[in-house]
């Protein structure tokens, strides 16, 4: 048997989507050797859940937030001869180390992301890092901030860049993307992607908007499209009238996978200039749509964007350095269109799911035959 343990599967956001991801390879690689795959979300409904992800079908059981329940199933499970445990989530270490007390000889796995990593955490989640066989790391910087912050020996940490979902793949697939949301706004559009949460203004979705007046200036039809989700829309709002812009600044939620990936092929620039992601999906959606991407010039990002190359890379909260990258592709849309072309060759030959998969087959293999 092999075990996956995740904090939520059937939800938007990063993580989750990593998490599908993960469940998706693990069930397959389970499959391959005749062996039993047992998958266990802490949030989600507690009942069995069926997922398809990329002609991948997978299978989970969510324990409705019960933190005692999905330990002590955790628990049960890896008494039954259990050859190895993942963990989707720093956060699910203490559980993974509950495992191992009556399964010694499992190998366990623990993944990070970014930000979560990035300051010391508690002393259990540090301990289950510390004595994992594996951490997985999305990028060099994470890797670096789990061996700095978290005292984990470089020799346990393995860098796994995460890869662009099966379903962005197939939409891209079908051809002609469909038509944006009705209230996608026409002319020259900037398009940020991220939840709207006061925890989460490291994205740097308000310094688009106090950008904005510089660039409007010159361009008087630009607009700025925010797609996401959060409590903090007040507080954008607030600060997009605050600064004279709010006719220009649109908020659009509760979007599905293929109106997002409209917005993508409509916008003509991706901007997220963030000092927290760790890697940073939503940079690998719009390079795979053509889209010249800015983001910050701190965590994962500029493991992704090469700077003058696909993109540009700012320093985060910096206004007026956003608007000179914004500037710049604005007024010399061939030098942006070729940006966006070598983005999705970046993509196609770096980020692919088929590509990901191999890769952490070949981790849970080695961690099973040493």
């Amino acid at each position: 048997m092999v075990i996956g343990l995740f904090p939520e599967l059937d939800a938007p956001g990063g993580v989750q989507r990593v998490g599908r991801h993960l469940a998706a390879v693990l069930t397959e690689f389970a499959s391959s050797r005749g062996w039993e795959c047992r998958l266990l979300s802490l949030n989600d409904s507690r009942e069995l859940h069926r997922m398809a992800l990329g002609g991948r079908e997978f299978v989970f059981t969510g324990c409705d937030r019960q933190k005692v329940r999905f330990a002590a199933t955790a628990v049960r499970a890896a008494r039954r001869k259990a050859q190895l445990v993942l963990a989707g989530h720093p956060n699910l270490g203490p559980v993974v180390q509950a495992m191992r007390v009556v399964a010694p000889r499992m190998k366990s796995i623990i993944c990070t992301h970014g930000i979560e990593v990035w300051e010391p955490l508690g002393a259990l989640r540090r301990r289950a890092l510390r004595q994992a066989n594996l951490v997985l790391a999305p990028s060099r910087d994470t890797a670096e901030q789990v061996a700095s912050q978290q005292e984990v020996t470089r020799e346990r940490i393995r860098v796994l860049p995460w890869a662009l979902d099966p379903q962005f793949e197939s939409l891209l697939a079908a051809g002609a993307p469909p038509l944006p949301p009705g209230d996608f706004p026409s002319g020259r559009v900037i398009l940020a992607v991220g939840r709207w949460l006061a925890t989460e203004r490291y994205k740097g979705m308000d310094t688009l908007v106090t950008a904005l007046p510089r660039l409007l200036r010159d361009w008087p039809e630009l607009h700025l499209v925010l797609a996401g989700s959060g409590e903090d829309r007040a507080w954008l709002e607030d600060l997009a009238d605050k600064n004279g812009v709010e006719r220009h600044v649109h908020f659009l939620s509760g979007l599905s996978n293929a109106e997002l990936g409209a917005c993508y092929a409509a916008c003509e620039i991706f901007a997220l200039p963030s000092r927290g992601e760790g890697f940073g999906m939503v940079y690998l959606e719009a390079m795979a749509c053509g889209k010249p991407v800015i983001g910050g010039a701190h965590g994962g990002a500029p493991e992704i964007i090469q700077d003058g190359v696909t993109g540009y890379l700012v320093p985060h909260g910096d206004p007026i350095q956003l608007a000179t990258a914004i500037h710049t592709l604005l007024a010399d849309p061939a030098h942006a269109k070729e940006m966006g072309v070598r983005g999705r060759q970046t993509v196609d030959h770096e980020y692919r799911f088929q590509g990901f998969a191999k890769a952490l087959k070949k981790i849970l293999r080695d961690q099973c035959e040493s």
